[in-house]
């Protein structure tokens, strides 16, 4: 299963995120991952607490990420975040991190997705359609809608 709408996150590059050579280090790009993740999960009505509280972890299992090019210091940055694969105990997401010009126009920096499985307080996995059905139908028809 796949969707094609993006959910935004946008961010300005801040000094510390950067190297001496004054791009970004390439760890922050995983952060700015977790924040598109972390927001559009939000975006549903569900904040990663709620979902912990639930009884509900979801570690990352896999990350992948392609540099094409580097953000620099101030540079405004547009986090792109979609789902792209889930089943009852996975959940895949696509990433792009892109540098937004003043005229708005876009280029494209990193892409990379990351691999979570959902899991108990004691780290077994466990199949978020019957843990949490309300929570899978919110996903599903978000990627099924497209957002």
């Amino acid at each position: 299963m796949t969707q094609e709408r993006w959910h935004q996150q946008e961010l300005r590059v801040r000094y510390q995120e950067t190297d001496q050579m004054g791009v970004v280090y390439h760890a922050n790009y995983l952060t700015w991952f977790e924040i598109g993740r972390t927001e559009l999960i939000r975006s549903l009505g569900y904040p990663y607490r709620k979902i912990e509280e639930m009884g509900l972890l979801l570690p990352v299992t896999e990350a992948d990420l392609k540099f094409k090019k580097p953000a620099r210091y101030d540079d405004r940055i547009g986090i792109y975040t979609r789902v792209s694969q889930m089943s009852g105990v996975r959940l895949q997401f696509a990433y792009e991190i892109r540098r937004i010009h003043d005229d708005l126009t876009e280029e494209l920096l990193v892409t990379g997705t990351s691999h979570h499985v959902w899991v108990n307080p004691s780290w077994k996995p466990v199949r978020i359609d019957k843990e949490a059905p309300e929570l899978w139908q919110l996903i599903m028809k978000y990627t099924e809608d497209g957002g």
